[in-house]
């Protein structure tokens, strides 16, 4: 990824104030292990508030709102079971379709779920031309002034897409960072896609320093699966040599193509990440 004057001279400021602020980073307690809710989508969609308790008593402590049809559930009983098991929900995925339609919607789904950020999870294929997408930007620096407005805040969710298309030879992803205010749209990494799409992770971290919100920590295969973290070839130790830097918040557990019966995956996913992070 290419950087210009301005990116750079932000990225020095800020890895210059991380640097001195070294020994608060290293006292820091590891934050709560979160699981993105559409890894277990088949489960929760039948049984809402039973897999909340099963994914609970795995030992997650967040949890990542996304699929699963839970834009359509009763947002204030999710919210009161979550209170009950001790989980919490920082953030939830958000088409952006929604937030086109009825962003009022979307805030008081947040609201009511206890979430602070609402995360954009995919772009689909229509919105993937240059001219589409540099209007798409446009509005993602809208959306994240008004949740700004509202105590809640914006992030963007990537895939591989946004790495290997690159119209006039820029990729939508150096597109997104470069004309958005770091201040306000913020970055979920998954670190899987990112990967698959041939980018370097650290290199991706270093260029946009305190400015990712989370992780979305699912491993992959060498014939390049997505599996279940410990399982797969990413080395995810060296990559959280970097959390300082990125400044990340939460790490979400997600494997889209979980195996049923899924809790198996999800188990062996915390259990390796809590060594990880341990």
């Amino acid at each position: 990824m290419n950087l210009n004057r301005r990116q750079i001279l932000g990225t020095g400021a800020a890895l210059t104030a991380l640097a001195a602020a070294g020994p608060a980073f290293a006292q820091r307690r590891a934050r709560p292990i979160g699981l993105q809710l559409y890894t277990v989508r088949e489960l929760f969609g039948p049984d809402p508030m039973g897999t909340l308790e099963k994914i609970a008593r795995i030992g997650y402590r967040e949890v990542e709102f996304g699929g699963g049809g839970y834009d359509k559930m009763d947002h204030t009983a999710l919210r009161r079971t979550m209170d009950r098991l001790g989980l919490s929900a920082p953030s939830i995925h958000v088409p952006y379709e929604m937030l086109l339609a009825d962003f009022d919607g979307a805030v008081k789904m947040a609201k009511t779920l206890g979430a602070d950020t609402i995360i954009l999870p995919y772009m689909t294929e229509p919105n993937r031309t240059l001219p589409v997408f540099t209007k798409a930007i446009a509005d993602f620096s809208r959306f994240a002034e008004r949740l700004k407005k509202q105590g809640l805040d914006f992030a963007y969710h990537n895939h591989d897409f946004e790495f290997t298309l690159k119209p006039e030879g820029r990729s939508l992803y150096e597109r997104l960072i470069a004309d958005t205010d770091p201040a306000l749209v913020k970055i979920e990494l998954d670190l899987f896609w990112t990967i698959a799409a041939g980018v370097d992770p650290k290199a991706l971290i270093r260029s946009m320093p305190g400015r990712i919100y989370a992780y979305h920590v699912k491993d992959r295969t060498a014939d390049g699966k997505m599996t279940s973290v410990g399982k797969g070839t990413i080395d995810f130790a060296d990559i959280f040599t970097l959390n300082a830097v990125a400044g990340v918040r939460h790490f979400y557990v997600e494997n889209d193509q979980s195996p049923a019966p899924y809790l198996p995956d999800i188990t062996t996913s915390f259990q390796t990440l809590s060594r990880l992070r341990a």
